[in-house]
C-alpha cells in the first residue's frame, strides 16, 4: 500500500475542500476561511484485503443492563440521562470564563472520590494553576493525574501507560498531531486528534471528556464533523453577571436532550440547584405591570420563572422588537396576533421581552404568558401575583393545550400559588387539586380577564 500526499485548501467553517485557494468558500459562503493543508491518501486496489463481515440477528442481541456510571454531580447526571457511559465521548462547549474547566475538575473530583482513576490533560494551563483551582474547590485526592501537553502522541502514550477510567482534555483545540503540518485547531488536526483518542478510549472502555471553544457567533469552534464524531454535545451557558449556569444537551446518543442542569457559582465552585423555581422567583416584585409567572417543562422537570415585558412609544422610525431568552420570530408572531385578532395597536410601539435571570426557553407553552405580559405593560394593569399562566396561542387567537399540566400545577402548588390559568382544551384530563384554583380559558380575551387584577 503506497501513501501519497497532496495539498488541498480546507474551509475552516464547513470543512469543504478545494484544489486551489479562493477568497470565498462556495459551500458556506464565508470569506477568507480557506487554509492550506497537506492531505495524505493511501492507494489501495479495490477489493484487496477483503474480509467477511458477520451479522447478528436483532432478536439474538441481549440488552445491556445498567451501563451508566453516576458521578454524584446530580445536575450533570440529569442532563446525560442518568450518568456517564463507559467508553463514550462527551464534548462540553461554552463561552470563555463560563466555568467549563471548573465543572470538569469538579466532576473529576467526584469520580475520584468513588475510587476511579482520572487523567486530566491540559494544553492551556500549567499544573500549578490546576492545583490552585483544585485547592479552591477542596479537591484533595491521589486518584487524579495531571498532565500538561499539546502533543497527541504523548497523550496517547500516557493513556496506554496506565489505565484510567476517564480522560479529560482541556481543550481539544490545543491538541496537535505530528503527522500533519497544520496548526492546532484546524479541521485536519481536530478531526485526527478526536478520532485517535476515540479509538484508544473506546477499546479500553475509557470515558473521554473534551472541552471545546466556541466562536463569537456561539457555535462550537472547528468543523461540524466534530459534533458528529462524539456521543454527547453539551453547552454550558449563562450570563457572567448572574450567579447561575445552565447545562444543556444538544446531542445525546444515550438519552434525551430536553433536560437541563442548573448550577450556582461561588467561591467554592459550582453547586447543583435542586429547586430552580425557587431560585428564579426569589427576586420577583408584586404589583408591577408587565410581569407574569409562567411554567415551562424541561425534560420531566417543571420550572416556574418570571417573564417581563415593556411596551413603550417608539422614538425611532422603526419600532424595536427585542427579546432576551424568547424566540424573536415567535414574539413577532404573537404581536401580529394581538394586533390583527384582538385590535391592540402595537405597530408603533417598542416591545421588549425578558426572561428573568437570563433563561432561554423555546417551549410554546409560555406564549400566553408573553401575551399577558405585553398587554399588562401596554395598559398598565398588573397580572395577579398569585397566578401562574400557561398556554400556547394559535394563529386565530385561540388557546391551545399544552402537555404535562399535572406537573405544572403541582409545581405551582409547591411554591404557594393559588390560581393557574390553563387552556380549556385538555384541562378535563387533569386531576383537580384543592390547593389551587384552575381557571380554564379558550381565547385571549378570556385569558386577560382571568389573569389581570
Amino acid at each position: 500500500m503506497a501513501v501519497s500526499e497532496k495539498t488541498m485548501f480546507v474551509c475552516q467553517e464547513c470543512g469543504a475542500t478545494y484544489p486551489k485557494w479562493s477568497g470565498k468558500c462556495i459551500q458556506c459562503g464565508k470569506w477568507n476561511t480557506l487554509v492550506e493543508e497537506r492531505i495524505r491518501k493511501s492507494k489501495r486496489s479495490v477489493g484487496s484485503d477483503r474480509t467477511e463481515v458477520a451479522f447478528t440477528r436483532l432478536s439474538e442481541i441481549e440488552a445491556a443492563g445498567d451501563f451508566r456510571m453516576q458521578s454524584s454531580l446530580d445536575e450533570f447526571d440529569r442532563v446525560l440521562g442518568g450518568g456517564l457511559v463507559a467508553g463514550s465521548s462527551v464534548l462540553l462547549a461554552g463561552d470563555p470564563g463560563i466555568g467549563k474547566s471548573t465543572l470538569f475538575l469538579q466532576l473529576a473530583g467526584r469520580l475520584a472520590s468513588q475510587g476511579r482513576q482520572v487523567l486530566f490533560v491540559s494544553g492551556e494551563e500549567s499544573a500549578e494553576q490546576i492545583k490552585n483551582r483544585a485547592d479552591r474547590l477542596s479537591i484533595r485526592t491521589d486518584k487524579i493525574n495531571i498532565a500538561t501537553t499539546t502533543d497527541l502522541h504523548d497523550m496517547i502514550s500516557l493513556i496506554n501507560r496506565e489505565f484510567h477510567s476517564f480522560v479529560i482534555v482541556d481543550s481539544i483545540q490545543t491538541l496537535r498531531s505530528r503527522e500533519f503540518d497544520s496548526s492546532p485547531g484546524t479541521i485536519t488536526q481536530i478531526r485526527e486528534c478526536v478520532a485517535s483518542l476515540q479509538d484508544v478510549c473506546s477499546v479500553r472502555g475509557i470515558g473521554l471528556l473534551l472541552i471545546g471553544h466556541i466562536t463569537k457567533e456561539g457555535a462550537i469552534a472547528g468543523p461540524k464533523v466534530l459534533e458528529h464524531m462524539v456521543d454527547v454535545v453539551l453547552h454550558f451557558e449563562g450570563e457572567k453577571n448572574h450567579l447561575y449556569r445552565i447545562l444543556r444537551a444538544e446531542k445525546n446518543r444515550f438519552g434525551s436532550i430536553s433536560e437541563i442542569g442548573i448550577f450556582t457559582i461561588g467561591g467554592t465552585g459550582l453547586e447543583p440547584v435542586e429547586n430552580p423555581s425557587e431560585l428564579f422567583l426569589s427576586e420577583r416584585s408584586s404589583g408591577i405591570s408587565g410581569q407574569v409567572i409562567v411554567c415551562s417543562v424541561e425534560g420531566v422537570r417543571p420550572i416556574l420563572f418570571e417573564l417581563q415585558a415593556l411596551v413603550a412609544d417608539s422614538t425611532y422610525g422603526v419600532p424595536q422588537r427585542v427579546s432576551s431568552g424568547f424566540d424573536q420570530k415567535r414574539l413577532s408572531l404573537l404581536l401580529a396576533i394581538l394586533e390583527k385578532k384582538e385590535g391592540y395597536r402595537l405597530a408603533a410601539k417598542d416591545v421588549f421581552i425578558n426572561l428573568a435571570g437570563g433563561l432561554r426557553i423555546g417551549e410554546p407553552a409560555i406564549d400566553l404568558g408573553v401575551a399577558c405580559a405585553v398587554i399588562s405593560s401596554l395598559e398598565e394593569t398588573p397580572v395577579r401575583d398569585d397566578t401562574v399562566v400557561v398556554g400556547e396561542v394559535g394563529l386565530g387567537g385561540e388557546i391551545r393545550s399544552v402537555p404535562k399540566l399535572d406537573a405544572r400545577m403541582n409545581e405551582a402548588v409547591n411554591l404557594g400559588f393559588k390560581r393557574i390559568v390553563v387552556p380549556e382544551r385538555g384541562a378535563g384530563n387533569i386531576a383537580k387539586l384543592s390547593e389551587i384554583e384552575v381557571v380554564t380559558v379558550s381565547s385571549l380575551p378570556d385569558a386577560f380577564k382571568a389573569a389581570f387584577v
